[in-house]
């Protein structure tokens, strides 16, 4: 019988996602909203300037700070980015390039990445294609005007907003290859989007840019790279030795993206001779705008849920004793209490690369058996002062907390350990049966699949428990230097234990939805639990072992849901 591989109906993810237990609430005065996404350079969250205005905040990657060639460069890089004011770019507003963790400030653009769009809603007409690639080019001229050079221009750095698309991180790759030798398992560039000469270790030049929007621009007509997936040693050889694949790009498009994918950097068209090519295009006839209908309808209403800001609480209460351990985590719609940091307190960290696994906030809420909630409660009264004002608040704030514990009060160890007699393949539960609330009946498809993808260039098939190449079928985990990356149209969950059932998993994922599994998150032995919005199948993943960048081994069970 043939495999069913047929994609789910794509439900976009939530564009703001509420801090971990583990991420800092402040960075160099910043005070951190949202999670707005993270990769392999590092985390970027939501913030706002004292006047309002939100802001896109980069904390980058430990281990860049660990390099002074890294820092010298980075500084550089970000003094460089400064002066660039194109209009199709993210504006660098501030830096910590002295910080021990280096951040950096841009504009927030209300948009999601060209590789979301691509994902959620396929590939882009003609007329939209030329569009996006004569903006692009107009950033490129901006960013090159200034002395810079990308470096890693791909679907993930361009922004696609209701006017027109958006290059960012410009720069911080260059600086990046700083440490790029003798850092294990860091990357500079994304090999699909690399150009030849990047490919041979030598010098990038404005013109790689070049290359590399003519491999983005194929990518958003075609829906994949025009040089393919797979082993990156297969991808490098492909970008330096063979003629690109445009077989899925309209006709249209090929003089111009073959120009632009030219083997000899010299052969390649300047930005403003794709901005010419692209305005005379019989497709856009002479009118490069972006009006209301420059993206197809069904991207155009997606883009509203990147325009729904997360606010800042207007009466945000200064707590001075309570630890940050004790307070829950925070709503990506209701800002958390800030605390109080010491007087010399240094920048917050991300946390070490093995950590024990997260657990729901019910089963943290208790701590050597006692409870964190008459703790705040306590701290928020000595902070407001006031027998009357703080009685009040005692009574608002216990209603609150009451209404997010579980009936009964906090949970004991025995609440969340697993069935010692059930069989991992037994999909029946209790609570399958429990009543119309219930989770629904699942069906094992298969269990205990031991899957390892070699590098970041391999994903774990749900639906067929089989390692394919990256993005090749639409409900697979993938993962970078950090993360597990699920697919869209699902959630994602920490499991409460190594081995939770079907009903545990479907718990964890309405509770605590995540689309990313940070590898800190998961040592070996940890789970993590994949449910699709649409069909309510369910994945359950074990990690046997990671490695940055290299290989990455799980066991993994699949459920087909009975609703």
């Amino acid at each position: 019988m043939p495999v069913d591989v047929s994609p789910d109906p794509v439900v976009p993810p939530p564009a703001f996602q509420p801090l971990l237990p583990d991420e800092p609430r402040e960075v160099g005065g910043y005070r951190l909203h949202a999670r707005l996404g993270s990769g392999g350079m590092g985390r970027v969250y939501l913030s706002y300037t004292p006047g309002g205005r939100p802001v896109a905040l980069k904390t980058l990657r430990p281990e860049f700070a660990q390099d002074p060639e890294f820092r010298w460069r980075f500084a550089q890089e970000v003094a460089n980015a400064r002066l660039v004011h194109g209009l199709y770019t993210a504006q660098v507003i501030d830096a910590g390039v002295d910080a021990e963790v280096p951040w950096l400030v841009t504009a927030y653009i209300p948009g999601p990445s060209l590789r979301q769009v691509v994902r959620e809603h396929g590939v882009l007409p003609v007329r939209s294609t030329l569009l996006l690639t004569g903006g692009i080019a107009e950033a490129l001229q901006s960013i090159h005007g200034a002395g810079v050079v990308h470096r890693d221009l791909k679907p993930a750095n361009v922004l696609v907003a209701a006017d027109g698309p958006r290059v960012i991180d410009f720069g911080i790759a260059r600086a990046a290859d700083a440490i790029a030798v003798t850092s294990t398992g860091i990357r500079i560039g994304s090999p699909a989007f690399m150009a030849p000469e990047q490919a041979l270790g030598r010098p990038a030049t404005a013109a790689a840019d070049v290359f590399a929007l003519g491999a983005l621009a194929a990518y958003a007509a075609g829906g994949a790279p025009p040089f393919g997936v797979g082993p990156e040693a297969a991808v490098l050889y492909r970008v330096v030795n063979e003629q690109p694949d445009l077989g899925r790009v309209p006709s249209e498009l090929h003089a111009l993206l073959l120009r632009c994918l030219a083997r000899r950097p010299e052969d390649r068209p300047t930005p403003a001779e794709i901005i010419e090519a692209t305005r005379n295009h019989p497709a856009v006839n002479g009118q490069l705008r972006f009006a209301d209908d420059w993206l197809p309808t069904r991207v155009s209403a997606d883009l509203t849920r990147c325009s729904d800001l997360p606010q800042p609480s207007p009466t945000a209460i200064l707590l001075t004793e309570a630890p940050t351990a004790l307070l829950p985590a925070p709503s990506p719609t209701l800002a958390a209490p800030v605390v109080a940091p010491p007087a010399a307190a240094a920048p917050a960290v991300p946390a070490p690369a093995v950590a024990a696994p997260a657990v729901p906030a019910e089963v943290k809420s208790q701590r050597n058996g006692a409870s964190w909630k008459p703790v705040l409660l306590a701290a928020l009264v000595l902070t407001v002062g006031g027998t009357v004002g703080g009685l009040l608040l005692v009574d608002k704030l216990d209603q609150i907390l009451a209404a997010t514990e579980p009936a009964g009060g906090n949970p004991t160890p025995s609440d969340t350990a697993p069935d010692a007699t059930a069989s991992p393949t037994d999909a029946r539960t209790p609570a399958d049966s429990a009543g119309p609330d219930a989770p629904p009946a699942y069906t094992a498809a298969y269990t205990d699949a031991v899957l390892t993808a070699p590098d970041d260039s391999y994903d774990f098939d749900i639906k067929t428990g089989r390692v394919v190449a990256a993005e090749s079928t639409p409900w697979s985990i993938g993962h970078n230097s950090t993360e597990f990356l699920i697919p869209f149209g699902s959630n994602a969950a920490l499991a409460p234990n190594g081995r939770p059932t079907p009903a545990e998993c479907s718990t964890a994922v309405d509770q605590h939805a995540a689309t990313a599994v940070d590898f800190a998150d998961l040592p070996a032995g940890g789970a993590f639990c994949v449910r699709s919005r649409s069909t309510q199948d369910l994945a359950i993943v074990r990690v046997i072992g990671v490695t940055d960048n290299g290989p990455v081994k799980v066991s993994m069970d699949y459920y087909r849901s009975g609703s």
